[in-house]
């Protein structure tokens, strides 16, 4: 079996060729990857629905927008919370992933949470992978793996992240932000 280096913390961004609807020009923040598999949520892709529609608890506490994002095809009917909270302890009810980015517990008391939340955000749902599928996917070109920056994950404009993304690689990264949405257009 081969060794799989963590890529957790990471960014997934889908390259113009991936083929599945659900994906399509997403960017994945990996949460967990190792060679039992790999989890993710997608971070632009906004659905209309209010956080306080869903949480009410938190609905005043997510940042804009205020909504819950479709954090992937799998379980959507679950909801996970990601906070960015700076400095090197969290509070109770949080537990970090990578860098200041962390999980929130849901089920906490916002109040317990809401003086040391950076920012925060809701998902639907998340992206998930068995052993080695996510490399295979890799390896086959659908995915582009970039270094993350906390901001991703409270981007004000989530619509425009997988452009932003890759705009700010070097080299010919940057170039694919231009690749346009419909390229029979052309």
């Amino acid at each position: 079996m081969t060794e799989v280096s963590s890529l957790t913390g990471r960014l997934l961004v889908a390259t113009p060729a991936l083929a599945d609807p659900n994906f399509d020009r997403a960017v994945v923040l990996l949460l967990d990857h190792d060679d039992k598999g790999s989890l993710g949520v997608v971070l632009n892709r906004p659905t209309p629905v209010d956080v306080g529609d869903i949480l009410e608890a938190w609905g005043d506490h997510a940042g804009d927008p205020g909504v819950v994002f479709q954090g992937g095809p799998v379980s959507l009917d679950s909801a996970l919370g990601l906070a960015v909270i700076p400095g090197d302890e969290g509070p109770l009810g949080w537990r970090r992933v990578y860098g200041a980015i962390g999980l929130v517990d849901l089920e906490t008391p916002p109040e317990l949470l809401v003086q040391a939340l950076g920012s925060l955000r809701i998902f639907a749902g998340y992206a998930g992978w068995g052993p080695g599928q996510l490399e295979a996917e890799m390896a086959e070109g659908a995915w582009y793996v970039v270094d993350s920056e906390p901001g991703d994950v409270s981007s004000p404009r989530p619509e425009g992240l997988w452009r932003a993304v890759l705009r700010r690689q070097r080299g010919e990264l940057a170039m694919v932000a231009t690749y346009p949405d419909d390229p029979s257009l052309n």
